[in-house]
């Protein structure tokens, strides 16, 4: 009986932790497939080494932060404070903000760079969570599109200023993204769209730096100066290629081990990846993560209220545009903007992050419903 017990003891401590073990098993899949491919070229590489020291804080901190209720979030008091910090944290980064690769987009304390615009992703997910929620049946109204743009085109301008167009782009289309699975009318969709038009032309002529104009031109043209603006991405496309079906092996990659491949722990780590893991190694990590998205929209749906759901699919929007970017840059596809890959790419503040966002969403699991959603649809977030 006492073993009976016993076991019945752990049961329920493991079920009261409301985790999606699925989503946790991919998700450190795809860290350590990242952690590989680092680890591969030098032996005691000290990427590999405070990668993993920053994964296993992670994932600490997934466990600690996901035992908490974040009904909270839904106070309009808090919401508005998350914003006004994130706005504030972005101003002090322009002053005093440690500059390198060009930009001013690190804190830098003691030898440790931390960078705000990973976690002020994930507080604008929770501001326009909360905003299209106490909204929903109104979305139709274009002015609630024009306001939530508002915001988030405060934090994307500090972040562009950086200038960080990278992040930039992401938290446009987290905003883009939320705002489509909102509801919004098609005729006000190509309104925005204009809108977009005449903002990047602006940004064209008086706001982008060369560099930046090349990064563009280099989408159009990628192989235009394969020596200058455009190495990186022709380098990263022989690497992707070069790996055919099963790969160089792990450590074989020549394009990275040879450092042809430039940043192939962060914005090129798929590139390097793929060089070593081959066709069927790729295959296996989309499918990795398809599971990992598939199983946040799952979360997602049963979330309590409409802000429940709308922030685990702005999550999701977030980790999609992550992903396709980066792929598509690796791939020629794309302009290389500095975006990484979700757990697999070197960075702690990006992996905190992303594991403190699972962990908000896995603490929403605590009262979440097992209705269907055409039900929730129907409610009013009264907060």
């Amino acid at each position: 009986m006492s073993i009976d017990f016993e076991k019945k003891e752990k049961i329920d401590f493991f079920s009261n932790l409301n985790i999606d073990w699925i989503l946790l098993v991919f998700v450190l899949a795809i860290s350590f497939l990242g952690l590989l491919t680092m680890t591969s070229f030098e032996s005691g590489d000290i990427y590999f080494k405070k990668q993993f020291l920053w994964l296993c804080v992670s994932v600490v901190a997934f466990f600690v932060l996901s035992l908490i209720d974040y009904r909270f979030l839904k106070k309009t008091k808090v919401v508005i404070l998350i914003f006004i910090a994130s706005v504030f944290v972005l101003l002090v980064l322009s002053i005093i903000g440690h500059t390198a690769k060009g930009a001013q987009s690190w804190f830098s304390i003691g030898g440790m760079s931390f960078q705000p615009s990973d976690p002020i992703k994930i507080a604008l997910i929770i501001l326009l969570a909360k905003y299209f929620s106490r909204r929903h049946v109104e979305i139709a109204n274009i002015r609630h599109i024009l306001v939530s743009g508002f915001y988030a085109f405060i934090i994307c301008i500090l972040v562009f200023f950086q200038p960080d167009f990278g992040s930039a782009l992401i938290i446009f289309l987290i905003w883009f993204g939320m705002t489509l699975v909102s509801g919004i009318s098609k005729k006000h969709l190509l309104i925005v769209f204009f809108i977009g038009a005449v903002a990047f032309s602006g940004l064209w002529v008086y706001v982008l730096k060369d560099y930046q104009k090349n990064r563009i031109v280099n989408f159009i043209h990628p192989l235009a100066d394969i020596r200058g603006s455009g190495y990186n991405a022709y380098q990263a496309t022989i690497a992707v290629g070069s790996g055919q079906l099963l790969g160089k092996g792990i450590g074989y990659g020549t394009q990275s081990k040879l450092q042809f491949l430039p940043e192939y722990k962060t914005d090129f780590i798929f590139a390097a990846f793929a060089e070593e893991w081959g066709f069927l190694g790729v295959s296996i990590l989309f499918l990795f993560f398809a599971i990992f998205i598939w199983r946040i929209f799952v979360n997602a749906y049963h979330g309590a209220t409409n802000f429940e759901i709308l922030f685990g699919l702005g999550l999701a929007v977030m980790f999609m545009s992550h992903f396709l970017i980066n792929v598509g840059m690796c791939l020629g596809l794309m302009p290389v903007t500095g975006i990484n890959f979700p757990f697999m790419s070197y960075g702690g503040t990006n992996i905190l992050s992303s594991f403190v966002g699972l962990a908000i969403l896995m603490g929403m699991r605590k009262y979440r419903r097992d209705v269907h959603k055409d039900v929730i649809k129907n409610e009013f977030c009264g907060y």
